[in-house]
């Protein structure tokens, strides 16, 4: 497991395990969102079987699913509310991390500053100059 903290109260991971759960709770996640469709991964890492574990550590759990190169609107809306609700931060999972960055900063656009929104990933190795047009 590889916690990326974008702000103290997101981060960004490559894919997690059921059996990471446990320490991204300890580390003081209260919200997991899964940003990988089903279709990239083995059937013990799809979405329902990662919701249940969660759920049964008292995390809450947000099916997000981006695919790559086809975000929507809809899964910017669905990042916004998630984070917005959290009683506390947020770790949200992708194959790399890069589409969790990237839905994190489209969420935030007009509300942050585009050079915060592509400077912070970009710590982490995630290239997202190509959206200043979209977060400004």
């Amino acid at each position: 497991m590889d916690i990326r903290a974008l702000t103290p109260t997101y981060a960004v991971s490559p894919q997690i395990d059921p059996s990471d759960l446990t320490a991204i709770k300890a580390a003081g996640y209260t919200t997991v969102i899964d940003n990988r469709p089903d279709g990239e991964i083995p059937p013990h890492l799809h979405a329902e079987t990662m919701q249940q574990a969660a759920q049964a550590l008292g995390l809450t759990f947000v099916i997000n699913p981006v695919i790559g190169g086809a975000m929507t609107p809809e899964n910017v809306a669905i990042q916004r509310a998630a984070i917005e609700g959290a009683p506390g931060p947020v770790l949200a999972y992708c194959a790399s991390g890069n589409r969790s960055s990237v839905v994190w900063a489209l969420a935030h656009a007009g509300t942050r500053p585009a050079d915060e929104l592509i400077g912070i990933p970009a710590r982490f190795g995630y290239q997202l100059e190509h959206l200043r047009p979209l977060l400004g």
